[in-house]
Formats: structure tokens, C-alpha cells, sequence
């Protein structure tokens, strides 16, 4: 059986792969470094991996070296990955050089510096955690790290994390309650804190209101950070936004009345670069549908390449009855408003009530521009309604191509109305493919391929009658055991494992049971009943995804990477923008783990290199 070595873009041109129609030669994409990174498997390996990237030539091969010595007799051709053996305690400077037609090229290199005594398993990434504090009611709170997102920053190809920090007292919108602080700190893989943005009084804390983008908005190769502001928020060079003695919180902790604002912040320094009025202000709240904000202060946001070239950032309010999306472009210096959305708008009254606790993106009808599928509904590229099915809220969302045939785009959406229970379209029309029906609430949903025996994505819900396939077919009516939660690539096939809390599990379709795979000790997750990471993704070294935890005594970050041999090489999944977005909308609201906008798995088609993808279905 010979090595696969896979290129998105290639794969896309002999139909693979499904894929939006995006022309990748004008799309304003990040400027990728390495992305090395080097763990210790056990006290004496050390196991290190890298990026394969679209620039790469097909024939690239890698040296590996550590503290300036070559560890790899001949370039790595298969894989991207080198183990490390004998390896002590000391420090190690691990560099990757591309190889090209014999010659070393500097210029594609990258480098991880691992520290003395790392841990097993995971990078290590202390925090400065903030000071615990005392609400108006005398109540005492204290802090543990949250969502989380990346971009890079600086400019170096590297990715940074930022960090909202969640206080003990956050609260849903259903609950009254002063909350503490929310503050976004901004780190290096090796713990150096960059800055703070302290968001104040005025901005309260819980899952809904602080939706953070972090994307490199303006093509300069550094990510700015998008978010909803306030009165006496603090950039991160100390600077109030508006007025630092604003205080309008009311005697039961909700925030009523009082300036909104639309701030972005310079993801390098943190500073405030520029402060707009919040597009929609929330006006009367019974506009909303309530007095009490539960259903105004509920928001959303995403980025989007809505011309089909530069990224967009889209601010969204309400989805329980009125909707309002407002796209912004910035050009470096100053936010415009490209286009706003409004379900109040005569012609649009169809699309109220239809949103999720998170949304998608990508291009759904094939002309190059993103569309936001927004739960049971979605926003064409120009600002108009592209179609709504009517079926109303649910809390989770997936969409990629399921299946490996069709070059579209499909949706699996859960339904909380005790009446349309859970429904897979088509993402372009709207078009229902099968639905499964309920008088209960469906508060969960999850997409994965974890059947190599079944062709495409398979799904399920807690009330979806088992496992189905993309034709609506029960293959395993059993879900006890399977994550409703989120879902990572870890291992070294092309199936997805599962994740829930700090345990991986893979699905052994065999018997028809998930059993564990690899747990992350000393972690703790996020969001309650969620149990989320801080963040899962392609972050770092191949074409696997990693897992960010926080310690269980709130102090560090821990960074998981897979340490699982793979025989695949692929292009990192960040070169694609619908995963890549999917990423930065991860922590939206109730997170949902990420997914490309073309099939992968084990039912990828034909032979490509002497490879035969049927073989990993035997």
C-alpha cells in the first residue's frame, strides 16, 4: 500500500472532493507559516509534526532537526511528522526544512522550541488569571478561562489564542443576576500574555452576549478582534471607550438601557483602532419580544467572504422573533456598513424566529460569494433572504457535504418547537431531504463520518432514532455512549472521533459502540452540560485537529496534540475557508466543533498516487 500525498486543490480538480465555488486565486486568505510543534510522547519520545501547505510542490520533502543537528537520514516523504527517540529532558529547538529537488529552502522552514520538563502529551500555556471580585449584592465570583479563538496577530504565519474569561456569576438570558468582568487576554503558545481588554460593567457575561471574531479583516497578515462594547470598557493599552463612570446595570444585574458599540481592536496590541454605534441598537425591547432582554441581548456573529474575495465581519441580533445581520467591511482603518438584514423589513417577516444558538457559513448556491445559514434559514451573499424553511430555533448545526457524491452543501438542524424535531436540507435551497419528527424538545445534534461501512456523514440527534445516514436510513439505532457534543479529527484513518468533556472516543462500527480512545487528565471543560473545550481545531502541526483545555485549577491552557502516526499527508484544513470560518464562529453562543465545506472520509473516491481510498474501508 503506498503513501498518500493529498492536496485539497488538486483532489477539488479531478472531483474528490465537493467544494463551494470559491476562486481561491483572489480569495484574501491567512499567510500560513509551518506550524511546527513538537510533544513529548513519553519521558524519553518526542513526537513532532508540521503543516503540508497548498504552496508546497507535490514531491516536497522535510528535514527535521533539533538544537541544529539533522535527526532525518533522508527528507520525509510520507507524512509530515518525524518521532523523535532517546530525547532528554533538556530543551529542543526543533526545525522542519522543506526540501525541493534536493535543495533545502530556508525560506519554507519552521521552528518549535520545546522546554525543559514538558509535559506528556500537550503544550503547557500559563495564564494570568484575573483577581476574584464582589458583585454590587455582596456577592463574591472568581475566574476560569472560557471560549477560546486564534489568528495570528503579529504577522508571523503563527497562530495566537485569545481568551475570554468566563466569572462564576455568568449568567443565560432567562436568569437575573449582577455578573462580573468579561476580559479577553491575547497569548503565545508559550504563555506570554500580550494584552487585556477589561469589557467592563456594561457588558454582561454569559454565553450570549460576547460573540468575538478574530480574523485578519484587512489583508495586512494580522488578525484584528470584533466585538460588542460598551460604556468603560478598557482596550488593551488602558484606554476607557466612552464613559469610564457609566454604570447601567439595574437592581436585578441586567443591562437594559445604555450605549452599544461595534469596537475593533488591533490583535497585536489590543488597542481600540476604531468605535461605532452597535447596528441594531436594541431600541424598546418589547420590539424583541420581551422587557427583561432575554430575547434582544441574544446575539450572534460570523466572519464571511461576502464578495467572494475579502472577509466580512457580520454582527447578528435575535432569533427567537426579530432578526437583524449587519455586515461590516474594514479596510485598516475604518468600519463600513455593507448591508443589514432585518426580518422586520416588509418581505422578510418569514425569516423571524428562525435562528440557532450558532450559525454557519459558506458558499451554498455556487457563486463564489458566503452565504449565512442562520438555523432554519439563510442570508444570501448581498443581504437578501436566500430562503426559510419555517421550522424555527434549535441550539445546534452542522453543515458540510455528507454526501461524497453530491457537490452541494447539506444542513442538519435540531428543532426546540415540540413539533419539527430534527431536519437535514439542502443547503443551497432550503429543500428538505428527511426529517424526523418529534413533540419534544431537540436540543442536540451531531455530524461526523464514524462508519467507514456506511457511505457519507453520518448524524444523529438525543431524539433522532439512532444513527442515520445522509438518506434518512437508521444504521444503528443505539446512540448510548456517542457524543452529542463535538467531534475532532485524532486519530490516523480519515474517520472522525468524538469528543465530550476531556475524553476522545472512537466509534467501533463493528460493534456498535464508542469506547475511549485518549483522555486529557487534570482538565476540566466549559459551558455546563456542553462540556466543551476552549477550542478544537486544526491549531498546529498536520492535518489533524488539536484540543485546547483548561487546567482544572484554572491556571493554564492545555494544548493537545495528536500523537497517532498517520499514512496521510494532506494540505492543513485552514487553506479551506468554510473550516476555517467554522473556526472562528466556534465559539458562538453554544459551540459547535468545526467542518470543511467538501466530503472527507473514508469514502473519498478513486485512486490518486498509487492510493486506493476503498482500502481503509477494509
Amino acid at each position: 500500500m503506498k503513501q498518500i500525498v493529498a492536496t485539497f486543490f488538486f483532489l477539488f480538480s479531478i472531483g474528490v472532493f465537493a467544494q463551494p465555488n470559491y476562486n481561491y486565486s483572489a480569495l484574501k486568505s491567512e499567510k500560513l507559516g509551518r506550524g511546527v510543534v513538537a510533544i513529548r510522547e513519553s519521558s524519553r519520545d518526542v513526537f513532532s509534526s508540521w503543516r503540508y501547505l497548498s504552496s508546497d510542490p507535490m514531491n516536497v520533502g522535510f528535514n527535521v532537526y533539533r538544537n541544529g543537528t539533522k535527526l532525518t537520514k533522508k527528507p520525509i516523504v510520507k507524512g509530515t511528522f518525524f518521532k523523535d527517540p532517546d530525547v532528554n529532558s533538556g530543551k529542543g529547538v526543533y526545525t522542519v526544512k522543506s526540501v525541493i529537488q534536493g535543495k533545502e529552502k530556508n525560506e519554507l522552514s519552521g521552528t518549535y522550541t520545546l522546554p525543559a520538563e514538558a509535559p506528556i502529551g500537550y503544550i503547557n500555556i500559563p495564564l494570568d488569571r484575573p483577581a476574584d471580585g464582589v458583585t454590587p449584592a455582596g456577592d463574591k465570583y472568581s475566574y476560569s478561562p472560557n471560549d477560546a479563538s486564534i489568528g495570528d496577530v503579529d504577522g508571523d504565519g503563527e497562530y495566537e489564542i485569545i481568551l475570554k474569561w468566563d466569572p462564576s456569576n455568568a449568567h443565560d438570558n432567562a436568569h437575573n443576576g449582577y455578573t462580573g468582568n468579561v476580559y479577553f487576554d491575547c497569548y503565545r503558545l508559550n504563555g506570554e500574555k500580550l494584552w487585556r481588554i477589561d469589557m467592563g460593567r456594561n457588558i454582561r457575561a454569559g454565553a450570549h452576549y460576547t460573540q468575538f471574531m478574530v480574523f485578519d479583516l484587512d489583508g495586512d497578515n494580522k488578525a484584528e478582534i470584533v466585538m460588542k462594547t460598551s460604556d468603560g470598557t478598557i482596550d488593551g493599552t488602558g484606554k476607557v471607550i466612552g464613559n469610564v463612570n457609566a454604570d447601567y446595570r439595574s437592581p436585578n444585574g441586567r443591562i437594559l438601557t445604555g450605549s452599544e458599540y461595534l469596537t475593533v481592536f488591533n490583535g497585536k496590541t489590543g488597542a481600540a483602532m476604531q468605535t461605532i454605534d452597535y447596528i441594531p441598537q436594541r431600541g424598546n425591547l418589547m420590539d424583541w419580544g420581551d422587557d427583561h432582554a432575554n430575547r434582544s441581548d441574544r446575539f450572534l456573529a460570523c466572519i464571511a467572504y461576502l464578495d467572494g474575495i475579502h472577509p466580512s465581519v457580520v454582527m447578528c441580533r435575535g432569533y427567537y422573533t426579530r432578526t437583524v445581520l449587519a455586515a461590516f467591511d474594514w479596510n485598516g482603518r475604518q468600519l463600513t456598513n455593507r448591508w443589514i438584514f432585518d426580518s422586520n423589513t416588509p418581505g422578510n417577516g418569514g425569516y423571524a424566529g428562525q435562528g440557532n444558538h450558532n450559525l454557519r457559513v459558506g458558499d451554498v448556491d455556487g457563486d463564489g460569494c458566503d452565504e449565512i445559514t442562520y438555523g432554519a434559514c439563510a442570508i444570501d451573499h448581498n443581504g437578501k433572504g436566500l430562503y426559510t424553511t419555517g421550522m424555527g430555533h434549535g441550539d445546534a448545526l452542522h453543515m458540510t457535504a455528507f454526501d461524497p457524491s453530491n457537490k452541494g452543501l447539506q444542513v442538519w438542524d435540531c428543532h426546540e418547537n415540540k413539533r419539527d424535531g430534527s431536519s437535514f436540507r439542502d443547503a443551497r435551497t432550503g429543500k428538505v431531504i428527511f426529517q424526523v419528527k418529534n413533540n419534544t424538545d431537540v436540543g442536540r445534534a451531531m455530524a461526523a463520518d464514524i462508519d467507514p461501512k456506511n457511505p457519507g456523514v453520518e448524524m444523529w440527534t438525543t431524539e433522532s432514532g439512532g444513527i442515520r445516514n445522509f438518506r434518512g436510513e437508521v444504521i444503528n439505532p443505539d446512540i448510548k455512549g456517542l457524543s452529542v457534543n463535538m467531534a475532532v479529527w485524532w486519530g490516523g484513518d480519515l474517520l472522525r472521533e468524538l469528543l465530550d468533556k476531556a475524553t476522545i472516543s472512537k466509534y467501533n462500527w463493528e460493534t456498535g459502540k464508542c469506547q475511549p480512545l485518549f483522555t486529557m487528565e487534570g482538565c476540566s471543560w466549559n459551558n455546563g452540560t456542553k462540556s466543551n473545550p476552549c477550542l478544537e481545531g486544526d491549531i498546529i502541526g498536520d492535518w489533524r485537529e488539536e484540543v485546547l483545555l483548561r487546567s482544572a485549577d484554572n491556571s493554564a491552557l492545555h494544548l493537545y496534540v495528536s500523537t497517532i502516526p498517520t499514512k496521510y499527508r494532506f494540505h492543513t484544513f485552514l487553506e479551506d475557508p468554510v473550516y476555517r470560518i467554522s473556526i472562528a464562529t466556534e465559539n458562538v453562543a453554544y459551540n459547535q466543533p468545526t467542518q470543511p465545506g467538501f466530503y472527507f472520509g473514508p469514502d473519498l473516491k478513486g485512486v490518486f498516487r498509487g492510493y486506493d481510498f476503498s482500502l481503509d474501508k477494509k
